[in-house]
């Protein structure tokens, strides 16, 4: 019959109409987003992790922090910043009592509560530090045999550091302190980011007293870790794509060459648990 479909054969839909239904869907997906943006504020935690993410004077600053700030302001997303010690920033996001945490490693056993972007935050670079008065000739891993390095509660390090019988890992409560104790030869080396090692060092006036040594521990990307809950893979997406897009503007590399000056380095290490952030 004129008009009637056969069975088993498709409709076909006009191009006409396919575009009506295309076009409906990016509206309907931007009217979530939209949604999303205005009908809450989202809560990011994250410890100190200069010249990443800090705070001071009580004002949170850093390069991940400005960068962060920008990409939302852009979705049109407001933005709250809370301070915390490492392991409670993952208590809380794994509970739902904060909405992201940011710098953190992409690990597959957060998969099941967190959301991550696609694009990355920034790279870090874990090295040792050692004391100029006390060099250490290490140059591999089993050079570390029967010495006490400072770590960091809550970093996940990875592979073989992590988990080498042959040395003391000694936890300190914050990065000025595992420094403090290196100064005063209470630990023989500690393990952290580059940038991270350089930016405490210099605050602490020890840049002449403490060195990094050429061994690299590990490197990975850090990024920012969204609470799986409904609609968060959109904004996931739309936060990479504006991020991805911001990496190529000059005020992107403004802000790294406030931060880091002339400096060269990569970025590398996380607060995983940090090792990792």
């Amino acid at each position: 019959m004129p008009g009637v479909p056969l069975r088993g054969l498709p409709t076909l839909t006009p191009p006409r109409a396919r575009y009506k239904v295309i076009h409906a869907l990016c509206l309907l997906w931007l009217a979530c987003l939209t949604s999303l943006a205005h009908a809450e504020r989202l809560r990011i935690v994250s410890d100190d992790w200069a010249p990443y993410l800090y705070q001071e004077n009580g004002q949170p600053k850093g390069i991940d922090y400005e960068v962060t700030e920008e990409v939302f302001k852009r979705l049109g997303v407001e933005v709250q910043w809370q301070f915390l010690p490492w392991r409670r920033c993952l208590a809380m996001v794994e509970q739902g009592q904060a909405d992201a945490v940011m710098d953190i490693f992409r690990v597959d056993s957060r998969q099941g509560y967190l959301v991550y972007p696609d694009e990355p935050m920034s790279e870090v670079e874990f090295v040792l530090y050692q004391a100029r008065s006390r060099p250490h000739p290490v140059k591999r891993l089993e050079d570390l045999a029967g010495l006490t390095v400072g770590t960091s509660p809550g970093y996940v390090y990875d592979g073989d550091f992590a988990e080498s019988p042959l040395f003391r890992r000694e936890p300190a409560p914050s990065h000025q302190a595992n420094f403090g104790k290196l100064a005063l030869g209470r630990i023989d080396l500690l393990v952290t980011d580059r940038k991270v090692g350089r930016y405490v060092s210099r605050q602490l006036g020890l840049e002449q007293t403490v060195e990094a040594l050429p061994l690299v521990i590990s490197r990975r990307q850090q990024y920012l870790g969204l609470a799986r809950k409904p609609g968060r893979e959109h904004l996931a997406q739309a936060f990479s794509e504006e991020l991805r897009r911001f990496k190529q503007e000059p005020a992107y590399a403004a802000i790294n060459a406030r931060y880091l000056g002339n400096q060269d380095f990569p970025f590398a290490v996380e607060q995983q648990e940090r090792s990792t952030p």
